[in-house]
């Protein structure tokens, strides 16, 4: 019924909301101040010690700081007496003194005709409670105990049965006095189109009573006990107390749980939710066997701000999942959202308890997903994005859900996520170097390989390369590339033996490994075939950036590139070490010469530096030596020698 303008308003103020929740509460006298109508109390909601729960008799609300409860007068007699609103504003007036307003005649009668529909229901249910215990559901109680429903359990949930008779309820129910057009109208018979009697709409089923908020019995849900039945549970149909889209399964109870600070979990079917509240998660709710619709996530954000769904682990269930998503996206906003308990395949809510306990359970809705984690996994699973085409395809789905989201706040925080999913997800994985790969060779495929970085890292900085002597280290990075070519290509050896005894490697572990490639049999060869030291020897080398990015390396598949890379390798070597004892000896004949053969000494040195310092390749494959730089230090190094010389 409709309420005259100012009557709710003149209800609160004649009755103090403390009044009202005080009946409820123990107020905490150290935290209230009576005299300015502040009050505190521990929750009636939730489970508390500290008192979080604020009432305000000046503006006529409460509300809680722990479970974010909040309402007046009349959503709290609601909530605490699960009454609906106008049973509220009733039990409030007559407190308050004021007479109800007249109502109209119409909805008058449309509630008494409820109020009718709904004890015909209520008579069903005892009867088909009483059938459960009769010879003929022998087998419906045997399925029922085989579930782990004790009578506890059917009786807390009013569980009962309907027998095979075609006209057992509507004779019972006539019997009882109820008129015949009532039960046609609350859906429990069905009446023939050629006039012909009534008859039961459920016959042979385990039968599920569903109520709604305020508790009054509006439908059933019958599961069949024949494996052959056309449907396996059927629902009632459309009444004047029953919409099947804007009702759910064990939403009062659920309700006053979620209250208490429980996570509200939205399950696919009767026996799923009971067998959760039996495991002790009593915000349990289920759509009565359909997909979701706007009016049941609307009811499950009343109930709760962030349900769990629990999908079936089944292609069938995510695809409802996936249907959710698209459903909730302009709906969602700060305050209400969805996650997601994905469970094992082929498993549902009972599964789980059944085979892992409420622990299990318990594991799953902690690791919930957000609906964001869901809507990139609807668009990603099973797809290669290996193409420009298919990127930017995938853009364009994630672009239009984005689109649906009407909070341009959340939008802008959901974008961001999906742009760190992205970019996480289509990141190149960096791959290990594979020496005997094949198929790589001068125009094959290559590797995107990421920018460098803008500044030097910190362990680039503690390379050899940055932080030992320049000349050691080069001489040491031509070791790697000479033993790198060799390992590559084993067949390479015998062109080179002579170069290889005589190249003596200034490491330890170079030698170890020179000395195992000269004494292995070409035949023989391979790296795991190496001894221990030299084995882990040839890894390292493998492995080091500058000989990946070599040239012979990169292009492995290349023989003639690799053969004149070794070759003009082992001339820089052999031209570096050249230098260095040309050097050695200039020095110490310095100490000897006259000044007149001096000259001669220096020129020498010159020329040999100069010709040793030619190389058969182009700049292209040198690893970046300054032959001017090389030329000049032994100039200034025999100079410097030469002034010692004409000081003494």
């Amino acid at each position: 019924m409709s309420l005259p303008p100012g009557f709710l308003e003149e209800l609160r103020n004649r009755v103090p909301i403390s009044s009202v929740v005080g009946r409820k509460v123990t107020w905490d006298m150290r935290k209230s101040n009576q005299a300015k109508g502040d009050f505190w109390a521990p929750c009636p909601f939730h489970q508390e010690k500290t008192a979080s729960f604020h009432v305000d008799d000046r503006k006529g609300f409460y509300y809680c700081f722990g479970c974010h409860a909040k309402g007046d007068a009349l959503s709290f007699l609601r909530e605490t007496e699960n009454m609906g609103f106008m049973d509220a504003v009733e039990m409030l007036a007559r407190e308050a003194g004021l007479p109800m307003p007249e109502r109209d005649p119409r909805a008058a009668e449309k509630a008494d005709r409820l109020g009718e529909l709904a004890e015909v229901m209520d008579a069903a249910t005892r009867f088909y409670r009483m059938q459960l215990n009769t010879a003929g559901a022998t087998a419906a109680r045997d399925y029922l105990r085989g579930r782990g429903l004790d009578a506890s359990a059917l009786e807390r949930f009013e569980i009962g049965f309907a027998g095979p008779a075609r006209h057992a309820l509507w004779a019972h129910l006539t019997g009882a006095g109820i008129a015949p057009d009532k039960i046609i109208e609350a859906g429990l018979a069905i009446a023939p189109e050629d006039g012909g009697s009534p008859y039961d709409r459920f016959r042979g089923r385990i039968m599920f009573p569903i109520r709604d908020a305020r508790g009054r019995c509006i439908a059933f849900g019958g599961r069949a006990m024949d494996p052959a039945a056309q449907a396996k549970y059927l629902n009632s149909p459309e009444t004047p107390l029953f919409d099947k889209g804007r009702s759910l399964y064990n939403a009062g109870p659920a309700r006053s749980a979620a209250g208490k600070g429980g996570p509200l979990l939205v399950a696919e079917g009767y026996m799923d939710v009971i067998a959760l509240v039996r495991a002790g998660f009593d915000a349990a709710v289920a759509p009565l066997g359909t997909a979701i619709t706007e009016d049941q996530l609307r009811m499950i954000w009343r109930i709760s701000p962030e349900p769990v769904i629990a999908l079936d682990g089944d292609t069938a269930g995510l695809r409802a999942g996936y249907r959710l998503i698209d459903l909730a996206l302009p709906l969602l906003s700060a305050s209400q959202s969805l996650r997601f308990c994905l469970l094992p395949d082929k498993m549902d809510p009972d599964d789980v308890l059944r085979t892992g306990g409420a622990g299990a359970m318990r594991k799953l809705i902690e690791g919930a997903l957000p609906l964001v984690r869901l809507l990139w996994q609807r668009e990603t699973e099973g797809q290669v994005f290996d193409s420009p085409e298919r990127r930017s395809a995938l853009d364009g789905r994630l672009r239009k859900a984005l689109d649906k989201i009407t909070d341009a706040n959340l939008r802008s925080h959901y974008a961001e996520e999906l742009r760190q999913l992205r970019a996480e997800f289509l990141r190149p994985a960096r791959k290990q170097f594979t020496p005997y790969r094949q198929g790589i060779g001068r125009g094959g495929p290559r590797r995107f390989e990421p920018p460098p970085p803008a500044h030097a890292l910190p362990a680039t900085r503690a390379t050899m390369l940055a932080a030992g002597d320049s000349t050691r280290t080069a001489e040491t990075m031509r070791e790697d590339i000479i033993l790198a070519i060799l390992l590559i290509h084993p067949t390479l050896r015998r062109e080179v033996i002579a170069d290889l005894e005589r190249a003596e490697m200034r490491t330890p572990g170079h030698e170890t490994l020179r000395h195992a490639l000269l004494t292995l049999p070409e035949t023989a060869f391979d790296i795991s075939t190496l001894p221990e030291a030299s084995r882990q020897e040839a890894t390292r080398i493998l492995e080091l950036g500058h000989v990946r990015i070599a040239p012979p390396v990169r292009h492995a598949d290349d023989v003639d590139l690799a053969r004149k890379c070794l070759e003009d390798e082992f001339a820089k070597l052999f031209a570096r070490r050249g230098i260095a004892m040309e050097l050695r000896d200039a020095t110490e004949d310095v100490q000897d010469l006259p000044d007149e053969g001096l000259t001669w000494r220096l020129r020498e040195a010159g020329e040999r530096r100069n010709r040793s310092e030619r190389s058969r390749l182009s700049d292209s494959t040198d690893l970046g030596e300054d032959r001017d730089a090389l030329s000049g230090a032994l100039q200034r190094l025999i100079e410097s020698e030469v002034w010692v010389k004409r000081k003494k």
